[in-house]
This record gives structure tokens, C-alpha cells and sequence, in this order.
């Protein structure tokens, strides 16, 4: 079964990750969470990495956001991260995407942990395709509700 290792920056980016886990569990994808960081503690950010049986990891972090790229150094396993808001956006959102050559990041927008559980999901449905029917049920569940909201939009505006 496939398995997704969350890893949080620290405990005030839960409200982030709590969007990725709502998404992991409506696709019965089993996770692991942690707080781990990659400036106070690496060698716990190490130790989480290469001691996990996860297919994909995603990372939640903000400020300078190089949570994401330490793990990525430990692995070769797909890394997303998520960049987290505060008074210096552009500063986690640019150390999520600007990552050197050989060790990529894939990268949300700011706050998005659901758009990254979606994309974990994604790379493993690869391979799982009970994951993959999940996947595209959701899509067809977004696509409705468009369209009731554009029906009650031209309900309210025209009677």
C-alpha cells in the first residue's frame, strides 16, 4: 500500500498540513506526520527520511523553507513542497522552487497541503490503480460542483 511521510517545519504549519491530510484520507492513502527542522535538528530531518518506508514525502515549511530540499538531499524519493505564508511569502515560495541542479523539488503554491497530497497521489497512482479510479472520481466530483455553483450563479443573478 502505498504511504505518504509528511514532515511539518514546525507545530504553527499544521493548519497546512491538516489540508493534506484531509485530501490522503479521502483517498485511503496511509501517512505518517512529524515536525522535524532542517536548521534545529537535521540529523532528526535525516534520521525521519532514511528510515521511512514512504513512497513520496511531502514538506511543509516557511520563512527560509529549506525543509524541503534537505529531504530531497537525503532521497530520491518524489519530495513536494508546500510553502507556507507569513510576512516573507516570496521567501519560501522561491526556496521551494529555486532548488540547485540534481535534487528537485516539485512545488504547491503557498499553503496548498491539499494540492500537494493530490500531487502525491498522482505519482502513486502511477502504479496503483484503485488509487488512480480515486483520483479520477475527485476530478469528476470538482468538475459538478462547478457546474452547480455556475447554475446557482445564473439562478441568483436571473431568477
Amino acid at each position: 500500500m502505498s504511504k505518504v511521510s509528511i514532515i511539518m517545519g514546525s507545530k504553527s504549519d499544521l493548519p497546512v498540513a491538516e489540508k493534506a491530510i484531509a485530501i490522503l484520507k479521502k483517498f485511503d492513502v496511509q501517512f505518517d506526520i512529524n515536525v522535524a527542522s532542517a536548521h534545529r535538528t537535521p540529523s532528526r530531518v535525516e534520521k525521519l527520511v532514511v528510515e521511512s518506508d514512504a513512497d513520496v514525502f511531502i514538506a511543509i515549511a516557511g520563512l527560509s523553507a529549506a525543509l524541503p530540499g534537505v529531504i530531497a538531499s537525503f532521497t530520491v524519493k518524489p519530495v513536494i513542497g508546500v510553502p507556507v505564508s507569513g510576512a516573507l511569502n516570496m521567501d519560501a515560495l522561491l526556496s521551494v522552487v529555486q532548488m540547485p541542479p540534481g535534487i528537485p523539488v516539485a512545488a504547491v503554491g503557498l499553503d496548498r497541503g491539499d494540492n500537494a497530497a493530490v500531487l502525491a497521489a498522482e505519482f502513486m497512482a502511477i502504479t496503483d490503480e484503485c488509487l488512480r479510479d480515486k483520483l479520477l472520481a475527485y476530478r469528476k466530483e470538482q468538475a459538478e460542483k462547478v457546474l452547480s455553483d455556475s447554475e446557482k450563479v445564473v439562478s441568483e443573478i436571473f431568477g
